[in-house]
């Protein structure tokens, strides 16, 4: 970078960037620890909320009217704006900044869970009728089968979402984890440590997609083997 003329305060080389996360690989550690507890909480917590609310509004068309556009328009309510009424009912522990990921998460489960369950043919389910299949059947064994793709597309871009509400949180209140390792760095101009973590949390993101991703081809091997012969 120096030879750019570029100062290592605005941009570190990757040189410091290494240096810095072989000082205190083990400090590091905690904090990504820490933060992968809190986005895999709030991913959880939206994944079990998002298939029963997606469930609900599509079963029952009133809940739909009734309850999605109030999801709609929390969902358009700035999560930053929200932390201090999560901090005034949960503390500054662990909690407040579960429930944020948890609402920065929570929407894309919801929208692709409930486009999976519409996506159904209406042949299939006029079949199952015939065959006397009870709505719950008609619900679990068909509509929910058929929705897992659009479920697990869904997942993914949760994930991401997750991680980003669990580095907001750790914005507005901690005094642990890689958000707070960046505010605090970024606090004393310390560039590369603020790229450290950057670093770090980008091989997380790229790690926890392709744990969504293994899981995918293991519980829908049709799905893959159908994508391949597309390709």
């Amino acid at each position: 970078m120096r030879t750019l003329g570029v100062r290592p305060i605005l941009l570190p080389p990757p040189s410091l960037i290494v240096e810095e996360l072989a000082a205190s690989p083990g400090w590091f550690a905690v904090q990504t620890a820490y933060t992968l507890g809190i986005t895999l909480a709030g991913f959880a917590v939206a994944v079990v909320f998002g298939v029963l609310f997606a469930v609900a509004i599509v079963e029952w068309k009133i809940l739909d009217r009734l309850l999605f556009p109030l999801f709609v328009a929390l969902n358009s309510v700035p999560k930053v704006a929200l932390a201090p009424l999560f901090l005034i009912w949960f503390g500054t522990g662990a909690e407040p900044k579960i429930a944020i990921a948890f609402l920065i998460a929570v929407f894309a489960v919801v929208i692709d869970t409930a486009l999976g369950l519409q996506s159904v043919p209406p042949d299939t389910i006029d079949l199952a009728k015939t065959l006397r299949g009870s709505r719950l059947k008609v619900l679990l064994r068909i509509k929910l089968y058929c929705a897992l793709p659009h479920l697990f597309a869904g997942l993914k871009v949760a994930m991401s979402l997750a991680l980003v509400g669990a580095i907001v949180g750790e914005f507005v209140s901690s005094q642990r984890g890689l958000g707070y390792v960046i505010l605090t760095a970024q606090g004393t101009f310390d560039t590369p440590r603020v790229f450290a973590a950057i670093v770090i949390l980008a091989v997380l993101g790229v790690a926890l997609i392709a744990m969504i991703e293994a899981i995918e081809r293991v519980a829908l091997p049709w799905h893959h083997a159908n994508s391949h012969r597309m390709e």
